[in-house]
Order: C-alpha cells, then structure tokens, then sequence
C-alpha cells in the first residue's frame, strides 16, 4: 500500500547500499581528471585511451573540443567528461541561439548520458587571446548554451563555463589579496553572476611551473614542488602557506570572495610541470615534473584542502595525458605528458589502480642494513605546525612510496589526524631511501628515534 511503511530488511539494504556508495565514493577520487589534447599525430585510437585511463584512478577527462569518437569510447565507463567549444566558435555561439541549440544536439545529445558529460568549456583563457572582441561575446555564447541545455532538460546536469589564465588576477601575492583586474570588472561581474545562478564552476589554470620560471631560488622551488620548505607567511590572512598550488588556488578564492561570489566553486582545469625544455627553460626536468605532479596528486589524496577550503580536495586536471608533438612553441609545450602513446609512463606518479591496492607494510621492522645509514625511526620532532606536517606528507607521499595505509579505509588511516599520518609517511620515506641525515632531515621538522613509534596503531616498517 501506498502508506505502507518500509520495512526492516528494506532500511537496512538502503543503509548498507549508501555505506557502499561513500566507501565506493572515497577511493574513487573523483576529484583527480586529466587534459587530452589531441595536437599530435602519434596518438593511440581513443579505445586504447579508455582502457589506459580505467587501470588508472583518473576520474575525469578535459576535451578542448568534442571529438565524437573520444565520446563514444567514454561511454559507460563512468568517467566524468568536460568537452569544450573553441575559441573560434564563440561569435556564431554567442550571436545565435539557434548555433548554440546545434551545438548541443551535435555534441552533447547524442552521447549523454551514456557518456557522462558534466561540463561545457567555452573558450580557453579568452581575457588573454588577444582578440579584442571575444571578451564582449563569451558570456552570451555561454548563456545561450545554457538555455539550449535547458531546452533538453539536462541544464542541471552539466555546466557551461570558461576557463580562465591566472592573468585575471591583478593581485595574488599573498594569497587573502586576491582581486581580479580592474580592468576586467565590467566584464567579469556579469559573468561570475551566470556562474553562481546557474551553480556552475569559476575555472582556472595556475601553473607553479611558471611562478619558479619567474623566481628560481632553491626556495622557490621547493615551495612549487611540494617539497620540505619553511613556507610562507601571509600577514592578511595569519595563514603559512606550504605550497605554490594552494596559495594561487587560494587567491583565486579571495578574488571570487571580493567580487560577492564566495559559493562559486573553483575547478582547476589545467596545471602541471614538464619534464623536458629547451637550455633556456630552468626546471623542466623529469625529477621535478614527477616532485611536482606527485606531490599534487598526494595533496588531493589527503583531501587536506587549502587553508581557505579545508577537508576537500578542489577538482584538478593535470596537464597533460599525453605529450602532444604537433604543438609549436619550446620544447617544454611539448613534453608535459603522464603517459608515452604506447601507454607507458613518462614517469611514475602513482595513478596506477594496482599502486592503490598494495598490502599495507605491517609487518615487523626488518634488521638494520650494514650498508645503509643510522637505524632508527624517523618522526616529527614536537612543536611542528598542522602546516609544515601536511607539507611534509604531500613531499613523502609524492616520492612514489605506498600511502595506501594512511588513505580512507586503509589500516593505518586512523587516528584521521595530519600529525599520525605525516609521522607514517615520513618514516616509510627515510625507510626507502638511502637513509642519510638528510632523509630524515624535512627542513629541520623531523628527527630519529630508536624505538618503533606504532603510531596509528600500526607497526611502523623499521630499520
């Protein structure tokens, strides 16, 4: 009957059916997406693409258009799709609401829902094209996106935004002064206002990679990297900020914040490091792009957040998939790649799925090496900030040693505090390397001791 109330085995089934859904949820780490761009003529079909991408935890895809066949390949599997509309489509978009209802029959309908696309990306980094007409013409073509998506009924369920350079921000050092440009506020008011009514994301790309090119003091760099470093003191906000990322994430929220828009989610639709450069590209380096990437991907893991949004993980794209050998420009253009068209990595990050199943290391200390630095255990040294510890977890995490212990339903993973899972962290790192005063060392935040510290009530691997 209609008033029938549900029954015992019914509300425990939906009990365990949501428990599964949020277990399911906090490995899937939807949170984690990549670029595929396809200027390159040595790409894999995108089938080979699809099965690389399912053995891997990436759970988002960004398109710079809607090439038909990468949609088909994606459908079923799952794996959340932003698709784009170029530059160069923006004036027909924007002048003809009948453009923009063919788009979306052409690109979107025919795929979804099979094919989960969750946003339309209109124009990449249009303030900064060069082209003087764009600017006026972005926020129609997306508008009228929006009302042929509402037209189809699915305006709830995919987004139209633009992604944006972090040349909007006129001031982003410190972090909490954060303002777009001045000269963009005409523009950029109306449009922040679409994307709040319309619960859409604020999309950028800020790349560390760039801010050390400026600045290339060791410091600097090991601040981008996510590496041990003293940090950085924000005296607006009273905020030491660990790493690059989250301090120009974190302008871009004080930018949004100021301009009234503090509920607009950000998403990052690019960042990334390359691993090779011309003589004159500092930094491009295969040891770095893997600290860098690494590092970031640990960061997102521990869904620590940014100082200005804790306890969860912004959605990130790292840039890029593949390296895409038709792109002019410097070498470094060309070499941002995870993966060779052979779908061997340029170098190990840690997406691998395998990677997130290994057995925890619970097993007794093993015996000290004769060949190998002073026995012990490596541990935070007393006093060390929140701030400090997460950056040296992000650091260790990032050097390709197994965290699966300390990561959601792992069997280390409680006590659920920065400190227990740092101290985990950076032990298993000193373990696994060459154990010289220095691994031990996270910019003078962590020290040797000789018993086992069991923290996490686990049985720390030893000496």
């Amino acid at each position: 009957m209609a008033d029938e109330k549900p029954s015992l085995s019914y509300l425990l089934l939906l009990f365990f059916s949501l428990h599964a859904f949020f277990i399911h949820s906090a490995y899937s780490q939807s949170f984690i997406g990549v670029n595929y761009g396809q200027v390159a003529d040595n790409l894999p079909p995108p089938s080979t693409t699809v099965t690389l991408l399912k053995s891997t935890t990436i759970a988002k895809v960004r398109l710079y258009g809607a090439d038909p066949a990468i949609l088909r390949a994606l459908s079923g599997t799952g794996i959340g799709v932003v698709i784009g509309a170029s530059n160069g489509e923006i004036p027909s978009l924007s002048a003809d609401p009948a453009a923009a209802s063919q788009w979306i029959a052409s690109n979107v309908l025919p795929f979804y829902p099979a094919t989960q696309i969750i946003l339309i990306s209109v124009g990449n980094e249009v303030f900064s094209s060069g082209d003087p007409n764009l600017p006026s013409q972005l926020l129609p073509a997306m508008q009228n996106l929006h009302s042929a998506l509402q037209a189809a009924s699915i305006a709830d369920k995919i987004k139209v935004s633009t992604v944006h350079s972090m040349a909007v921000l006129g001031q982003s050092d410190p972090p909490s002064s954060g303002a777009f440009q001045a000269s963009l506020t005409d523009t950029m008011k109306p449009l922040l206002g679409f994307l709040q009514s319309t619960g859409s994301p604020f999309t950028i790309n800020p790349y560390p990679y760039f801010a050390y090119r400026s600045d290339t003091r060791p410091e600097t760099l090991a601040f981008c990297l996510f590496q041990p470093n003293q940090g950085r003191f924000d005296a607006g906000s009273r905020i030491t900020y660990m790493n690059m990322f989250d301090a120009q994430v974190d302008a871009v929220r004080s930018a949004l914040n100021a301009a009234g828009s503090k509920d607009t989610e950000i998403v990052i639709a690019e960042t990334g490091w390359p691993y090779n450069g011309d003589a004159d590209e500092v930094g491009a380096t295969v040891e770095n792009a893997k600290a860098y990437n690494g590092g970031l991907i640990s960061h997102l893991r521990s869904m620590v957040g940014t100082p200005l949004m804790p306890g969860k993980s912004v959605d990130t794209y790292i840039f890029a998939l593949y390296d895409e050998d038709l792109k002019p420009g410097p070498t470094s253009e060309r070499s941002f790649g995870l993966f060779r068209p052979d779908g061997t990595v340029t170098y190990d990050v840690g997406l691998a799925k395998s990677g997130q199943t290994a057995a925890p290391a619970v097993g007794p200390p093993s015996s000290p090496s004769a060949t190998k630095g002073p026995a012990g255990y490596c541990v935070p040294r007393p006093g060390v900030s929140d701030a400090q510890l997460q950056g040296n977890l992000d650091y260790a995490c990032g050097q390709g040693i197994d965290c699966t212990p300390i990561q959601p339903g792992g069997a280390c993973y409680l006590p659920n505090t920065v400190a227990s899972h740092a101290a985990y962290a950076m032990n298993l790192f000193y373990q696994k390397s060459e154990k010289k005063p220095l691994d031990c060392d996270f910019s003078k935040t962590a020290a040797l001791i000789p018993g086992n510290p069991s923290y996490n009530n686990c049985i720390y691997p030893g000496s």
